[in-house]
C-alpha cells in the first residue's frame, strides 16, 4: 500500500462525471505531477484527497488511514498533509511570521518561541529569513508562494499537495518555486503536484500522470510522457496538436472549399502566409498524385492535418483503402529536375519528410512540412 491509495473513486458534478472508478497510488517519497486539459478534474482530485470535496463513492487511504470512511477523524488525517494553493492562501492581515506560526501554535500547541525558531529556519532555507516580519502584501508572487510552502512545512506533513503552484506567477518567478520544491524532494517528502506547465512537470516529477476520460489515461516517467507518449490524447495534449480533417470521394471534389478550410485553419492557429501556402500546395499535389492511382468508384481518401503549437511543426496524412499503392514507389528512379511528375517534384522540394505505409488494407501517406 502506498502513502496515498485511491480505490474506485467516483465523482460527479450535476450530470458531468469527473471520475469513474479511478484507482491511483503514490509511494512514500515519490513526486508525482498531474497534467491534463482544463475540466479533467486535476484540482478536484486534490480536494477529494483532503475531503474538501466528498467523493460519490470509493475509498481514499492516507498513510494507511481511510479518510473516506464513516466516522473517520478527517481533521487528524488532514494533518498528515499540507496544501499549497495557486493563490497562496496567506492571511493578508498578518505578517510572514504570524502566517507561519498560527497553525502550529493553535493546532499542535507548539510554544511561540519554538514556532518562531522553526519558522526562521524554514524561511532561511528558502532565502526569506530577512522577510520574517514583513507584511505579506509587500512580497512578490514567488516570495508569497515560498512562504506558503514554509507554512505547510511548519505542520511536519508527510505529504504536500500542490494545486497549480506556479499559475499565478510571473515566468521570472517560477524558478524560485521550482528550486524550493526541489529542496523538499531532496528531503524525501511525498508530493502530488497539479500543474499546467509542462516544463515544470518534466523537471520536478518522478512520475507524470495524464488525466482524461474520467481517470488515468496514461502515466510514466517524464521522459516517457513528454518524449514518447503512446496514446492519441496524450500526444495531442503534449504537442498541443490542432487538427483539420477532410474527406474526398470523387475526382471532382471541391478543391476551393478544401483550400479555404486550410487557410482558415492557418489563420486560426497562427501559421504565417509562407507556411500556409506550403501546406496548401503540398496537400493539393499529394491528393492529385494519389488520385492518379485510384479507379473511379473506389475513391475514398481521408485527409488529416495537424499543427503543433509546441514546436510549430505541421504535417498531414492521407489515408485510402484498397490494394497497396505506394505513390513514391519509383521516386528514387526519377530525375526529379526533369520528371513529368510536377507534383512529385513539388512535394520533394517543399516537404521536410515523407513516409508511406500499408497496414490492414489501408494506405497511409504522411508528409511533414
Amino acid at each position: 500500500m502506498g502513502i496515498i491509495d485511491i480505490k474506485n473513486l467516483n465523482k460527479s458534478f450535476g450530470g458531468s462525471q469527473i471520475y469513474k472508478n479511478l484507482n491511483f497510488s503514490i509511494e512514500n517519497g515519490e513526486v508525482v505531477s498531474i497534467i491534463g486539459a482544463s475540466g479533467c478534474g486535476k484540482s478536484v482530485l486534490l480536494r477529494c484527497i483532503e475531503m474538501l470535496e466528498k467523493p460519490d463513492s470509493g475509498q481514499i487511504f492516507i498513510d494507511g488511514k481511510e479518510i473516506t470512511s464513516k466516522g473517520a477523524d478527517i481533521a487528524s488525517i488532514r494533518r498528515l498533509m499540507g496544501m499549497v494553493y495557486q493563490d497562496f492562501g496567506l492571511f493578508s492581515n498578518m505578517n510572514v511570521m504570524q502566517n507561519l506560526c498560527i497553525a502550529p501554535m493553535k493546532l499542535l500547541k507548539m510554544p511561540k518561541e519554538e514556532a518562531e525558531k522553526k519558522a526562521l529556519e524554514l524561511l532561511d532555507s528558502v532565502g526569506l529569513a530577512d522577510r520574517a516580519y514583513r507584511p505579506v502584501q509587500v512580497l512578490s508572487g514567488g516570495q508569497k508562494q515560498r512562504v506558503a510552502i514554509c507554512r505547510c512545512m511548519m505542520m511536519n506533513p508527510k505529504i504536500i499537495l500542490f494545486d497549480e503552484p506556479t499559475s499565478a506567477l510571473d515566468p521570472t518567478m517560477v524558478g524560485e518555486v521550482l528550486a524550493t520544491i526541489r529542496m523538499l524532494a531532496r528531503k524525501g517528502l511525498t508530493m502530488l503536484i497539479v500543474t499546467h506547465e509542462m516544463e515544470f512537470a518534466k523537471q520536478i516529477a518522478d512520475r507524470v500522470v495524464f488525466l482524461a476520460e474520467g481517470g488515468i489515461y496514461e502515466q510514466g516517467t517524464p521522459e516517457q510522457i513528454f518524449e514518447n507518449p503512446q496514446k492519441p490524447k496524450t500526444v495531442d495534449f503534449i504537442k498541443k496538436l490542432k487538427h483539420l480533417s477532410y474527406s474526398i470521394d470523387s475526382r471532382k471534389f471541391d478543391l476551393m472549399a478544401l483550400q479555404g478550410g486550410i487557410q482558415e485553419f492557418a489563420i486560426k492557429y497562427g501559421l504565417n502566409s509562407k507556411e500556409a501556402y506550403r501546406l496548401q500546395i503540398c496537400v493539393e499535389e499529394m491528393i492529385y498524385i494519389i488520385l492518379e492511382h485510384l479507379e473511379d468508384g473506389k475513391i475514398d481518401i481521408t485527409l488529416n492535418i495537424s499543427f503543433s503549437e509546441a514546436d510549430r511543426s505541421c504535417e498531414f496524412e492521407l489515408l485510402y483503402p484498397g490494394d497497396e499503392i505506394d505513390p513514391f514507389a519509383n521516386a528514387a528512379e526519377f530525375d526529379l529536375e526533369n520528371t513529368d511528375s510536377l507534383g512529385l517534384m513539388i512535394i520533394t522540394k517543399k516537404a521536410k519528410k515523407r513516409e508511406y505505409s500499408f497496414e490492414n488494407g489501408i494506405n497511409k501517406v504522411k508528409i511533414k512540412i
